[in-house]
């Protein structure tokens, strides 16, 4: 055991859009999670990794906690709650504001039931005046007992920092679990899909996003170039014409948007090629959502 060096595991939770996403990517400083205003943005739980002289955290962002309503949002509830149990700390990140509604409700409820210590996280304080970000943390300290309450802006990085210092305090003593040069377990063809389905999402009218997948057929080398064709897959006939747009503008739009970021991950060219196809209800095939990397038996 290295009894100066920390390393263990926080799980980032809360409700759909409070900004996991976005503070796990500032806090690893590297994008690894996908990010939109979108519900249903983040499908599975996706280990990140921090790394510095003090320790190593390896978090663990997971999908908004909302009631689902079918089998995809079934994975996602289990993927999100399961993780509660296996880690050291847990972050819960809420808005800044004295409103407690049922999504929050239900999450104490779940935190009540655990022995981890946790952190309240008050994000998006750029959006409000620093003093009524006080009446927020009152609120929610009579809720529960919490280990630490840290105010931050992830699309900021304001206070980072200091939840950094405050995660490595609940960590155990140990060695690193990850080489330092390791920033994610995510494979390369799983990122690349979460790009595409990413620029889908903030690309598309608000009906369409939550029934889409992307599945990667091919990821080819050659040189410094990488072949990929990918697939966005939809639930209905009328949702793939408004995928492709008008002469395929839409469907180039999406593909010009991911290419830039992809060839940023994989540090060389990317041709990319992206077909549309419709299979009806895939959000409630085990089948399907195995295909498309969303095990049901995972996240038991």
């Amino acid at each position: 055991m290295n009894e100066k060096y920390k390393s263990g595991f926080a799980t980032l939770i809360g409700r759909p859009n409070v900004g996991k996403s976005t503070l796990m990517n500032r806090l690893v400083g590297q994008k690894i999670s996908i990010t939109s205003n979108k519900p249903q943005t983040t499908r599975n739980r996706i280990q990140a990794v921090y790394t510095s002289e003090e320790g190593q955290i390896v978090f663990l962002d997971t999908p908004g906690i909302n009631r689902a309503k079918n089998k995809l949002g079934n994975y996602m509830l289990k993927a999100a709650e399961g993780t509660l149990r296996d880690v050291d700390i847990i972050l819960w990140l809420v808005e800044p504001t004295t409103y407690i509604g049922a999504g929050e409700r239900y999450i104490i409820e779940q935190l009540k039931k655990t022995k981890t210590p946790v952190i309240l996280v008050i994000n998006k304080t750029d959006t409000v005046k620093k003093d009524d970000v006080f009446p927020a943390i009152d609120t929610y300290r009579k809720e529960l007992d919490f280990a630490e309450v840290v105010p931050v802006s992830a699309r900021c990085g304001t206070n980072t920092d200091t939840l950094i210092s405050c995660i490595l305090k609940y960590l155990p003593y140990g060695q690193p679990f990850y080489d330092e040069d390791t920033v994610t377990d995510q494979p390369e063809r799983q990122i690349v899909a979460e790009l595409i389905r990413e620029k889908a999402l903030r690309s598309l009218d608000e009906e369409i996003p939550h029934g889409i997948a992307v599945a990667i057929e091919s990821m080819k080398y050659r040189k410094n170039i990488a072949d990929i064709e990918a697939t966005i897959i939809c639930e209905k006939d009328s949702h793939k014409g408004i995928i492709i747009g008008k002469g395929g503008q839409m469907l180039k739009t999406i593909g010009s948007k991911a290419r830039p970021e992809i060839e940023d991950m994989l540090q060389c060219k990317v041709n990319l090629q992206l077909w549309v196809k419709v299979k009806k209800d895939w959000r409630d095939s085990d089948f399907l959502l195995k295909n498309f990397g969303y095990n049901p038996k995972d996240p038991e």
